[in-house]
């Protein structure tokens, strides 16, 4: 039976130094400052650096740009010539095309490697939520999981894959184009405070409060609520906090998410900035995902 590895674009916020620990390969996405070149996130550019710049220049929106194919090609190609079959987890295609990037990198040596398995999965998420898929998929791996076995886990699981999570303003996803299913509370009102949710691959509004210290409040109610509905369980489910700028408030929020689900494996990662060009330099949330073998 031959080996696999698994690889996921940039979006899963998973470092480089991480994905080496865990025998994964990240293909980067790229971010550019008003006329500056496209830089590779985590190679040119590095996180602090990017919220830094968000911070200093408030009134400058960056943009990103997805993986083009010929980075997947590369990547997929180092893995095929080590004997090696692919399972690539990829953002939501309903905020990037980096899925089809991949799937069009597949197109391309699919025929040259004709013996080989090359499975580019749409993860219908992002940040810090990918990064739970793809770390229950190298628990998955590293537990005896064949191939077609870990696909199909992943495949089923995907839906039980929810972010809740605040912002400051409305101003980043309105200028990014991914308002979407919030554009109902934005009104004139670009400084509430949203909370928003993450699910099926698109954003929706849970509410708006009127301080940064109630939407956190109800972000974490909301997640409560939601493991109550699912009856999670410490042994089923897992969570991840993910935080952009301030690591402080962040601290803050991990040790209250702790309390309240206690037992619980609770991961703490930093947004990258494939998502904080949408989110600005203060996203804060909570990110649950049920165990893939549960």
């Amino acid at each position: 039976m031959r080996d696999y590895i698994i690889i996921s674009d940039g979006s899963c916020d998973i470092s480089f130094a991480k994905a080496k620990e865990l025998g994964i390969e990240i293909v980067p996405f790229q971010i550019q400052f008003i006329d500056e070149d496209f830089k590779k996130e985590g190679v040119d550019i590095e996180v602090r650096h990017f919220y830094q710049s968000l911070v200093d220049n408030p009134n400058v929106f960056p943009k990103s740009s997805l993986p083009p194919v010929t980075e997947y090609v590369e990547v997929f190609k180092k893995a095929l010539e080590n004997n090696l079959d692919i399972i690539c987890l990829c953002i939501t295609s309903k905020f990037s095309g980096s899925y089809n990037s991949a799937l069009n990198a597949k197109k391309i040596l699919e025929e040259e490697y004709k013996d080989s398995k090359i499975t580019v999965i749409d993860t219908t998420v992002n940040t810090v939520l990918q990064g739970l898929v793809v770390k229950e998929a190298v628990r998955l791996k590293a537990s005896g999981y064949q191939y077609d076995e870990l696909v199909s886990a992943i495949n089923s699981h995907l839906s039980t894959g929810r972010i809740f999570f605040t912002i400051k303003g409305l101003s980043y996803l309105k200028n990014g184009g991914r308002i979407g299913k919030v554009s109902s509370i934005i009104g004139d009102f670009l400084k509430i405070s949203p909370i928003i949710t993450l699910k099926e691959g698109e954003i929706f509004s849970s509410g708006v409060a009127i301080s940064r210290l109630r939407s956190l409040a109800k972000v974490k109610n909301i997640a409560a609520t939601y493991l109550d509905e699912v009856k999670a369980t410490p042994d089923t489910y897992r969570i991840a906090v993910g935080y952009g700028y301030d690591i402080e408030e962040a601290k803050q929020f991990y040790a209250d998410v702790k309390k309240l689900f206690p037992n619980y494996d609770i991961d703490f990662e930093q947004i990258g900035s494939t998502i904080a060009v949408h989110t600005g330099p203060h996203p804060l949330g909570i990110a649950i995902l049920k165990k893939f073998d549960k």
